[in-house]
């Protein structure tokens, strides 16, 4: 399935998987709605979405920036009415903004659940709910939502329970979403990588050079998003995928490529 004249709303993509996201998918000719909050470059993670545009627009796609915070009701909808009048319509929904806080019970101020419950969950139904109507008229319409397998073993709830449960929440949105809307011939899957992506934040927020060092790059997930998205929408729905299987199924098994540093023992990711 071609990506020329498809269209892509992208949130989060300013930077990091979500920018990647939208390179590698503008690369084969989509338009792509970039909905994020950063209008202006935050030191420790680069990248706003008017630059993002302008490489979109490089790589060979065509762009549209929006500022967006996905906490704001009216600002989805703003984006979703902007993007339908500059392309058309929308075809594919990446549900990728997400908030982190690895912190127990005690240690995790009201403010900071509510931020996880507001982009996490309520975010990402959001934004899928105002996109609906128009990827039932798209060209083989999916939803993908970064977000990882469901484990409840209770090792991934003990150290940051908040965290967990909304990561979790929107794998069920996921699964949910591929029942509820099998009936007009839109997927839904959820994708988690199996190590830990060598992102800015990832560098500047959570664990320096020394995690970096054991990640891999974004394009491991750029590369699966797209082997989902050019999948049948009317069958490749309800998973909750990892990088490696998408890949393995698509015949790639050597992840040597993705490895930030070649040849270093990786970061299995959390949750599996």
């Amino acid at each position: 399935m071609s990506f020329q004249q498809r269209t892509v709303f992208i949130t989060g993509a300013s930077r990091g998987i979500g920018k990647a996201i939208a390179l590698h998918l503008a690369s084969k000719g989509a338009n792509i709605i970039i909905a994020a909050k950063s209008i202006e470059e935050d030191p420790r993670l680069g990248g706003t979405i008017f630059s993002t545009a302008e490489e979109v627009e490089a790589a060979g796609g065509k762009a549209l920036p929006v500022q967006v915070d996905i906490r704001d009701e009216a600002q989805i909808a703003n984006a979703v009415a902007m993007g339908v009048a500059k392309f058309g319509g929308i075809d594919i929904v990446i549900n990728n903004a997400s908030a982190i806080q690895l912190t127990n019970t005690e240690q995790t101020p009201a403010k900071r659940f509510d931020l996880l419950y507001n982009i996490n969950v309520r975010g990402t139904f959001l934004v899928t709910q105002h996109c609906i109507p128009y990827l039932k008229k798209g060209n083989n319409p999916h939803i993908l939502t970064l977000s990882p397998p469901i484990n409840l073993d209770p090792r991934w709830f003990s150290p940051h329970i908040a965290y967990t449960i909304s990561k979790y929440n929107m794998s069920m949105l996921a699964l949910g979403w591929a029942e509820e809307l099998a009936p007009y011939h839109i997927a839904s899957n959820a994708l988690w990588p199996v190590t830990t992506i060598g992102t800015a934040a990832v560098k500047n927020l959570l664990g320096g050079d020394a995690l970096v060092n054991k990640s891999r790059s974004p394009e491991i997930l750029a590369d699966a998003a797209t082997h989902i998205l050019q999948q049948p929408s009317s069958t490749y729905t309800g998973h909750t995928f990892t990088d490696e299987e998408v890949l393995q199924a698509a015949g790639i098994t050597n992840f040597d490529k993705y490895a930030i540093v070649p040849g270093a023992q990786l970061q299995k990711d959390l949750f599996l």
